[in-house]
Formats: C-alpha cells, sequence, structure tokens
C-alpha cells in the first residue's frame, strides 16, 4: 500500500491553517502545501502532486464544491482524493459533498491531535485500501 505524505490544505482562515499545519506536519509527519484560496490551490496542485486534497467548504471567491469541480477538470487529478473540511456537517449535507465526489467530510472544529490518524484512515479506506 503505498503510504500517505502529501497533501494540499486550501482553508482560507490563517488561525486554522496554523493549527491544521502542526497537526499535519509535527504530529502527522506529511508534507504540506498550504493554499489560503480555491484559486491558489489549483495554481499550486499540478506542482505539488499532492496525494490528497484537504479542502474547506467556506471560502471567499471560490468556495470548496466549486475548488473540488475545478480540481476535477485537470489533466490527471480527476481521480485525486479530497476531503471536505466543515462545520456543515449534517447528513443531508454531507451526502451532498459525497455525490460532489468528496472521498469523505472531517467536522470542524477538528482535533489536532487525531486528524492525522483521521486523514490516514479515510486514505486506507477510500483510495489505497
Amino acid at each position: 500500500m503505498v503510504e500517505l505524505k502529501r497533501i494540499l490544505y486550501v482553508e482560507d482562515e490563517p488561525d486554522i491553517q496554523a493549527v491544521a499545519r502542526l497537526a499535519l506536519e509535527m504530529v502527522g509527519g506529511f508534507t504540506l502545501e498550504v493554499c489560503s484560496s480555491g484559486r491558489e490551490a489549483l495554481d499550486k496542485v499540478v506542482a505539488f502532486a499532492p496525494q490528497l486534497v484537504l479542502l474547506d467548504v467556506m471560502m471567499p471567491g471560490m468556495d470548496g464544491p466549486a475548488t473540488l469541480a475545478a480540481l476535477r477538470q485537470l489533466p490527471g487529478l480527476a481521480d485525486l482524493p479530497v476531503i471536505f473540511m466543515t462545520a456543515k456537517v449534517q447528513a443531508s449535507e454531507v451526502a451532498h459533498y459525497t455525490e460532489l465526489g468528496a472521498a469523505d467530510v472531517i467536522p470542524k472544529p477538528f482535533d489536532p491531535m487525531t486528524l492525522s490518524d483521521t486523514l490516514r484512515a479515510v486514505w486506507k479506506r477510500n483510495c489505497h485500501g
């Protein structure tokens, strides 16, 4: 099984970025590219070549679902696993995100100490298990 190492993280809130960076780099040992917008993610995703995208749903301009749709249009990224992070985790909303093609949905606020384990579990279950 391929080990998950490279994650593209898209989040517009600097405080949440800082917590996630700590959780994923220091606790999880991942290589992380942090983007503050969907547009920035689209500009960086090909060069960074992530194995997984962690994507905030609510962002100004291009939101998470719009970013996911745009990622799917890029060559070679149709099957790139994307996990949404959002405070909106009612069953109907989670079902909607799954229909859009999300591998999973992680509720905010997330636990920095378990975030890496959660991503690895999703990776095994959905991607390379």
